[in-house]
């Protein structure tokens, strides 16, 4: 079954719920978890430290590096200095939600 992506379209793109780990050995995107009220949140790690926006810069060039979208097209919206973050992505939804799909672990 396919997990409820942690997502929801907007008009300009997509929002992206995210849980964060910051200085974590790799960087990777590690895939859906569920907070105790059932949201599901995209659980990201970098190896950056939450010092001075370091951790949020990884992991928005992590998630364009990923999802093949250029940099200025992401933008954190929420959770500057908390690990439960969103962030909005510019793009086709369809296309955006398709790629996500594509990196989350057990989808090949």
């Amino acid at each position: 079954m396919t997990p409820k992506l942690p997502l929801a379209r907007r008009k300009e793109g997509v929002e992206l719920a995210l849980k964060v780990t910051p200085k974590a050995g790799k960087a990777t995107i590690e895939g859906v978890v569920v907070d105790a009220a059932g949201a599901p949140w995209l659980a990201v790690k970098v190896t950056a430290p939450p010092d001075g926006g370091k951790a949020n810069e990884a992991v928005l060039t992590l998630l364009a590096k990923r999802l093949g979208v250029p940099a200025p097209a992401i933008r954190l919206v929420a959770g500057a200095t908390a690990r439960w973050k969103r962030v909005a992505i510019a793009g086709d939804p369809e296309e955006l939600e398709r790629r996500l799909l594509a990196l989350l672990p057990g989808s090949d």
